[in-house]
């Protein structure tokens, strides 16, 4: 057997075993989604409050992903992928046992460092396929993201309907531990050794001081924006953006002088890099936008809602994971016949369609699905040729950081959406006679689902800008 046919077989190995982390870590994620009034009635919680449960998970992943890029280009992915799953576990087990919301979201702070495991598992199936079977081996491991939401979203529900939110955590547990012992002592990770300008990675050290500033001007930004939605004054919300400010600054100045630089700025600036990762970030937080919506709407009272249940929530949004998935797929196959930056641009017109027909039509649970099925078709060809233009434009020797670096940018979008979605929903409530309590209002989904058409417009303009640009190819 051929070096080549060895690499192949060793590959698909691998693929299949980190096709099985992107499966329950997206499965964790999308399990609680039907549980969100249920957090906010056990915990005692407000709507603004109930949008830490997403943004306490995204600003632990913004925080970590890059640093976890970078520090398994030094140390090795495979060692890194085993920390990071460890830290997943604990905060696994936490969830649990979240008796109210402070210990809950320390839950998910731990959660979602997990994340950091996506950009490193990209960077391990490019370095174990072989070229020719990248595009293939990319597709099948991405279209684990939406199968694992399926199973979390049907699971999830019905565990969540029988038993309660808290017996979800334990249904993750074993396989978890099961998958850190397979990665453990089956999956072989080939070392990629730097060559030329890449040497600056065979030096293992790790800039402390750019990690500290990023992380402050991350967790400043991210929880001003989310203070936003708050009856926080003014100037403690400034506060927050003053101090992301000056330390984003403090971070540009340390990058430009260290030797070992945690992100890359000569890479972000790229005219390959930056606007595909600008892309991807704004397609993310149009779908995070409405993403904490539609379980709000489906289970609030009639007639601000559809007064539904936990297996309401599922039934709303199954036919939208279902399509993701296939159409993720599917895009594998797209990829070898079109140009990756035309199938962005095709992802993010299908896209916006998507948005403006829940704009004009979500009176009733079906047609909020259908618009919900149209976006998972454009979501899913948008995420395709949005990584795909990424992953061939750097060299494979700075894979992590870059995508560290993109997954950063997902993230901070990721957690803007549901901001958004939560100052809407607190400055439009209503009360309904007979019902404790007050609940979005149709002038909060209309402006939800309007400012995410809008942001997934903004994403076709640049899609158009991208795709009239030579992509090129780096080895």
């Amino acid at each position: 057997m051929t070096d080549n046919q060895n690499k192949s077989n060793s590959g698909w190995k691998t693929l299949a075993i980190l096709s099985c982390l992107g499966i329950i870590v997206m499965f964790d994620e999308t399990m609680i989604l039907p549980a969100i009034p249920d957090f906010i009635r056990d915990f005692g919680i407000s709507y603004s409050t109930s949008s830490w449960l997403l943004s306490a998970y995204i600003i632990a992943a913004a925080v970590m992903t890059p640093i976890a890029g970078r520090l398994s280009d030094i140390y090795g992915k495979k060692k890194m992928l085993l920390i990071v799953m460890a830290i997943y576990t604990v905060g696994v087990v936490s969830g649990r046992f979240a008796t109210n919301i402070e210990f809950m979201l320390f839950a998910r702070v731990l959660q979602g460092v997990g994340m950091a495991m996506f950009p490193i598992a990209f960077g391990i199936i490019r370095e174990s396929l072989p070229e020719k079977n990248f595009a293939t081996g990319q597709t099948i491991f991405s279209s684990t993201f939406p199968a694992g939401a399926i199973i979390g979203l049907v699971g999830g529900a019905v565990i969540i309907q029988n038993f309660g939110w808290q017996a979800t955590f334990l249904v993750i547990l074993p396989v978890a531990i099961a998958l850190w012992i397979t990665i453990l002592k089956f999956m072989h990770v080939p070392n990629i050794t730097p060559s030329g300008e890449d040497q600056r990675l065979a030096d293992k050290s790790i800039d402390i001081k750019g990690t500290i500033l990023l992380a402050v001007t991350i967790v400043s930004f991210l929880s001003g924006i989310t203070f936003l939605e708050s009856k926080s004054t003014g100037f403690y919300v400034s506060g927050l953006f003053v101090v992301s400010a000056i330390s984003f600054a403090a971070f540009i100045i340390t990058e430009k002088k260290t030797r070992q630089p945690l992100l890359d700025l000569k890479l972000m600036i790229s005219k390959n890099f930056l606007p595909p990762t600008i892309i991807l970030m704004l397609v993310f937080l149009s779908i995070f936008t409405v993403y904490l919506t539609i379980p709000v709407m489906v289970r609030s009272p009639v007639p601000l809602g559809f007064g539904g249940d936990a297996l309401a929530v599922a039934n709303v949004q199954l036919p939208f994971m279902v399509v993701f998935l296939v159409t993720t797929v599917i895009s594998g196959f797209i990829l070898n016949k079109i140009k990756n930056t035309n199938l962005t641009l095709i992802g993010t017109i299908v896209s916006t369609i998507g948005f403006f027909l829940l704009v004009m039509f979500h009176s009733t649970e079906i047609m909020v699905t259908i618009g919900l099925t149209v976006l998972g078709v454009g979501l899913s060809l948008s995420i395709a040729g949005g990584f795909n233009v990424i992953l061939v434009s750097v060299p494979v020797q700075v894979t992590g950081i870059a995508l560290g670096m993109t997954m950063l940018l997902d993230l901070v979008g990721m957690s803007v959406g549901p901001v958004f979605a939560g100052i809407f929903q607190d400055a439009y409530r209503g009360t309904i006679n007979g019902v404790a309590g007050e609940f979005p209002t149709e002038t909060a989904y209309i402006m939800i689902f309007v400012a995410a058409a809008l942001i997934s417009l903004t994403s076709v303009i640049l899609s158009i800008i991208v795709s009239r640009r030579k992509i090129i190819q780096q080895q």
